[in-house]
């Protein structure tokens, strides 16, 4: 199912819906960015037993779209994870990938956004680790959890509208399962809350900019009246007895 805006599609046919799939109780959600993800995922899907949603970002049709649209984008043809294997290979539901090592923050996105996010770090110097989750659900926790918990900091990142949008989620499970790590508040960037604007498209659309000026800010923000770290992080509060990390 094509997914997302950067055609000038207009409302009805630029939206991101994956939220509304991943709602629904035994529905599982994919969203590649990129021909081998895109490849190995869709096996799996086929093969999986259960339904599955498999959504196609529109911006990468073409090639890795990384958020300027006066740029020519870069095709497949020459892109790393453009050249895609014959034969029969699967990568599996619910494994993320990291895209970019890094130590400062983390980026959890997916589809078109993982590459927005890769410009955005380029051209700001943000030391942040990007997290490509592909799938939505089943999600790689333990994957979000080992990078956020490595880095302190969490920026996500989605063309949806921001409200009730999947990083609603993603932040609530960020905020459970990394509290006693995270350094300062977790930082959203999505579209805004409109219908998705034909002639003010590109204003939008979550642009490198923002993206980049999200990560620099995580990177200051901490918790009130705190100087170093939150007060109930793990290096300044030993965790109380009951606590399991979930």
């Amino acid at each position: 199912m094509p997914t997302g805006g950067g055609i000038f599609g207009g409302l009805t046919h630029s939206q991101s819906p994956e939220a509304l799939f991943t709602h629904v109780c035994g529905i599982k959600t994919v969203v590649p960015s990129n021909l081998i993800d895109a490849k190995g995922l869709l096996i799996s899907a086929i093969e999986n037993p259960d339904p599955v949603i498999f959504l196609e970002p529109k911006g990468l049709y073409n090639g890795p779209f990384d958020g300027h649209r006066d740029r020519p984008v870069t095709p497949w043809s020459k892109h790393d994870l453009g050249e895609v294997a014959e034969g029969h290979f699967a990568i599996p539901l619910g494994s993320a990938a990291i895209r970019r090592q890094g130590k400062a923050v983390t980026i959890l996105a997916y589809g078109t956004m993982v590459h927005v996010a890769e410009t955005a770090v380029t051209e700001t110097g943000v030391d942040a680790e990007i997290n490509d989750l592909r799938t939505l659900l089943p999600l790689d926790l333990e994957t979000i959890e080992a990078s956020v918990k490595k880095t302190g900091r969490c920026v996500i990142v989605h063309e949806a509208r921001l409200t009730s949008g999947f990083g609603a989620e993603l932040r609530a499970l960020v905020q459970t399962r990394c509290f006693y790590h995270l350094e300062g508040p977790i930082v959203r960037v999505a579209g805004w809350d409109t219908p998705y604007p034909h002639a003010q498209e590109w204003d939008y659309f979550p642009r490198p900019a923002r993206i980049g000026r999200a990560g620099r800010n995580a990177g200051r923000l901490r918790w009130p009246n705190t100087p170093s770290r939150c007060p109930t992080s793990a290096k300044a509060l030993r965790k109380p007895s009951w606590w399991n990390g979930t």
